[in-house]
Order: C-alpha cells, then structure tokens, then sequence
C-alpha cells in the first residue's frame, strides 16, 4: 500500500493517507483567541483538510485533544458537541498540555476513515 502525503514541509505533513485511513497533524487556532473561537477555527481546519482527501466529520475514528487549561474543558466541549454530527461521535481522549506557542489554547488531531 502507498502512502501520499500532503501539505508537506520539512517537520511534519498536514495529512497522511495510508489505504482508507487518513491521519491529520494536530490542528491549532489563531494565538490569543478564546478557546471557543480557537476550537472553532481548528475544527474548520479539520472539515477543510478531511474534505481535501476524500473524507468527513461522520468518518472520525479517534480524536485526541489537548487544552492548556483543563477549566476551557466546558467552553471546547460546547463547540465540539455542535461540531460531531448525532451518531458519529468519535474515540476521544482530552489532556492538558503546553502548547509550542503560549497564545494557543487547544489543539485537535484526528484519524478518519475514507471511501
């Protein structure tokens, strides 16, 4: 089976295709927003990318999520649930974690399957 990435640079690839699969790099919003704005900026990015490959928010497998604050849980939550569409809720892990720029406050990496 090949492998295509995509959105490539020297450190990381925005997506990774292998087979049916898809695996996305983590997704951050604009520093110093709030959380909500900030998840909602990331999930858009998600919708784009998971577009751009074949796939969609009903074929996440798994997300994992890191806030720099577990007290922005509720506000991200509120965003994330209006976002996952009834029935297509995926595996999700959530942890507190430093980001690499001190402004971010959320950042959502994805694997989703595709057609």
């Amino acid at each position: 089976m090949t492998i295509e990435r995509r959105h490539t640079n020297q450190r990381m690839s925005q997506a990774v295709i292998h087979g049916n699969t898809v695996y996305l790099a983590g997704q951050v919003g604009e520093p110093g927003a709030p959380v909500a704005d900030q998840t909602r900026q990331v999930l858009e990015k998600i919708d784009a990318l998971l577009s751009e490959v074949g796939s969609s928010r009903e074929k996440v497998l798994q997300a994992v999520i890191w806030l720099v604050d577990m007290r922005d849980f509720a506000a991200m939550n509120e965003v994330w649930d209006a976002w996952v569409p009834a029935g297509h809720a995926p595996a999700r892990a959530c942890g507190q974690a430093s980001l690499a720029h001190p402004g971010m406050r959320v950042e959502i990496t994805v694997i989703a399957a595709r057609d």
